[in-house]
């Protein structure tokens, strides 16, 4: 069982990793059609440094649920 477990902690922080670095893909895409919305135009700044800190924070607990997969 502890076997299956630690496989799937491994394959979930492959999977965090792959969404975090599709985030970095993804923002250069959105922020154009972001950029025509009104509403949001002066607040562009600060939702891609936020967007690119959630591909940060996915990328880094990926790595680490393998880091701590592997260790134990």
């Amino acid at each position: 069982m502890l076997r299956g477990k630690n496989q799937f902690q491994t394959i979930w922080g492959g999977v965090l990793i792959l969404a975090g670095i599709a985030v970095f893909f993804r923002i250069p895409q959105v922020m154009p059609e972001l950029g025509k919305i009104p509403s949001f135009s002066l607040t562009l700044p600060f939702i891609r440094i936020s967007l690119y800190f959630l591909g940060l924070l996915l990328v880094a607990g990926g790595i680490k649920k393998i880091r701590d997969t592997l260790r134990s």
